[in-house]
């Protein structure tokens, strides 16, 4: 199956239903924003610490599976020069409505975050990639990538799964699916029927080797990270945290 028009699909329908990934900040948050006021998350909950960013005026950013008008008009409204890529044509058109609005300059791009050969090397001081690699059904392309696109010294701020949360049964948490999971390969066909035809995008829940590893495989050295949950939305909260965020860079040779 094509993982990656099949989830295009899902996250345009999720534009349609609203979901709450989709939903762009408001004029209100855009104003705090001009008065110093501001926050961001690459995870559910916790907010990225201001110390992760360099100074973000003129800073060139790309919002790496970023639609959604969440994160990009924050940047903008900073000061940076935002590019958004997403494979979402109707979440890039969400930061679109709100840089036209106010005059952000935000360009946007729609592709695969597996292949940006959109961009030449070397294009970016900072990529800023918030809880999306789970959509993808290899991640080690999107750290070569992203590699590749960063100036030298650029950073890298992803948010990832802890696949250990996939595996579970989240009744009784019991680990009941094998490691890596994946929607496609580890659900029972019924199960997986009723994704599809309630068209939700599938996930992969891809390994720590993979994740972290797959990083520093790339070249990168990881500089700081933290841990996240949902929330309160899911159980698992209770024993573990579902999600970490890295921060990369690419180091000077």
């Amino acid at each position: 199956m094509d993982i990656v028009k099949y989830n295009k699909s899902a996250w345009d329908n999720y534009v349609d239903k609203k979901d709450r990934w989709t939903i762009p900040v408001s004029e209100e948050e855009l104003e705090n924003v001009k008065n110093g006021n501001w926050s961001i998350v690459l995870t559910p909950k916790k907010t990225v610490p201001h110390n992760w960013f360099p100074t973000l005026a003129g800073l060139k950013i790309l919002g790496l599976a970023s639609g959604g008008g969440q994160q990009g008009p924050i940047f903008a409204t900073l000061g940076a020069d935002v590019t958004i890529f997403d494979n979402s044509e109707k979440q890039l058109q969400q930061d679109k409505i709100l840089s036209d609005k106010f005059d952000l300059d935000i360009k946007t791009v729609q592709g695969d975050m597996k292949d940006l050969s959109v961009f030449a090397d070397e294009s970016f001081d900072l990529i800023f990639n918030p809880c999306s690699i789970l959509f993808v059904d290899n991640v080690l392309p999107v750290w070569k990538e992203c590699f590749r696109v960063l100036k030298p010294n650029g950073i890298l701020m992803t948010g990832l799964m802890n696949p250990i949360s996939l595996q579970l049964d989240e009744e009784n948490l019991k680990v009941i699916y094998k490691q890596p999971f994946s929607d496609l390969h580890s659900l029972p066909a019924e199960k997986l029927e009723a994704l599809k035809r309630n068209n939700e995008a599938l996930i992969f829940g891809h390994s720590l080797t993979d994740q972290i590893g797959g990083q520093l495989d790339a070249g990168f050295t990881v500089t700081a990270m933290f841990e996240d949950c949902w929330g309160g939305e899911n159980i698992i909260d209770e024993f573990l945290p579902s999600f970490i965020a890295t921060r990369a860079v690419k180091q000077k040779v």
